[in-house]
C-alpha cells in the first residue's frame, strides 16, 4: 500500500484538487461505514448506542490555505497532503466521557486502518478550555489500479463538549481569533461548567445502570 503523501503513481493529476478531494471523500466514507457498523454492533449486543450522531466534512480550500500559511508553508496540493492532517474530518458525538474512550479503543482495534496519532484534549485540555479526543487514522482506498492510504481525522466528544466547541468557534471567528480577555475567561468558565456537567451525568448514568 502507498501513503497518499508518498504516492508517485498519480503523475500530474496528483496536483489536481479534484483527484485529492475524491480520495479524502472516499476515505471519510470508509471510516463512516466502520463507525456505523461499530455502533450497530453495540446496539445489538449491549442494547446501547454510544454514538449520538456523526458529522462529516471536507475542509474548504480557503481553510486549507489559511492553515498552510499559518504553518509557514507554500500553498500547494502536496503540502496540503503532507501537513494538513484534518482535510477529511469526522466528529463523533457521545453522551458520556466513558463512551469516548470505548469508541477510541474500538477504532484502534480495526485491523484495516492505522492509527497515526492521538491527541487527548480531555485529559489535557487546551488553554482555552477546549476538550475533545482527536485521532488521525489512515485508511486504504482501493482504486482500480492501486491502493492508497489516506488520512482522516476523527474527533470524539460529548454533547456538552460539542456545544461548547461550537460556541467557541463562532466567537473566535467573529473576533478573528482575538477575542477580548473577558470573553475568553467566560469561555474558560463555561468549559469548567461543561466538565462538571459531564462528570455529574456520567455518575448518574452509572447509578441508573445499577438499577438495570
Amino acid at each position: 500500500m502507498e501513503l497518499l503523501e508518498n504516492n508517485q503513481n498519480f503523475g500530474e493529476d496528483m496536483n489536481s484538487w479534484q483527484t485529492v478531494t475524491f480520495l479524502y471523500n472516499a476515505a471519510a466514507k470508509e471510516v463512516m461505514t466502520k463507525l456505523e457498523i461499530l455502533n450497530d454492533e453495540f446496539v445489538n449486543i449491549h442494547n446501547y448506542n454510544p454514538i449520538e450522531h456523526i458529522k462529516f466534512r471536507i475542509k474548504t480550500p480557503e481553510s486549507i490555505v489559511k492553515k498552510l500559511k499559518r504553518y509557514g508553508r507554500e500553498v500547494s496540493v502536496p503540502n496540503m497532503i503532507n501537513y494538513v492532517n484534518d482535510v477529511a474530518g469526522i466528529r463523533l458525538v457521545c453522551s458520556f466521557t466513558s463512551d469516548i474512550y470505548k469508541l477510541a479503543e474500538m477504532i484502534g482495534r480495526q485491523n484495516d486502518l492505522t492509527v497515526v496519532s492521538i491527541k487527548d484534549y480531555i485529559k489535557n485540555p487546551k488553554e482555552s478550555g477546549y476538550k475533545s479526543y482527536h485521532m488521525i487514522v489512515s485508511v486504504p482506498i482501493f482504486m482500480s489500479d492501486r491502493v492508497v492510504d489516506t488520512k482522516v481525522e476523527i474527533q470524539i466528544r460529548t454533547i456538552a463538549m460539542d456545544f461548547w466547541a461550537s460556541l467557541e468557534h463562532k466567537i473566535y471567528y467573529k473576533f478573528e481569533g482575538n477575542a477580548p480577555e473577558s470573553i475568553s475567561e467566560g469561555l474558560r468558565e463555561c468549559a469548567r461548567m461543561v466538565s462538571a456537567l459531564d462528570a455529574r451525568m456520567l455518575t448518574l448514568n452509572e447509578e441508573i445502570s445499577k438499577y438495570k
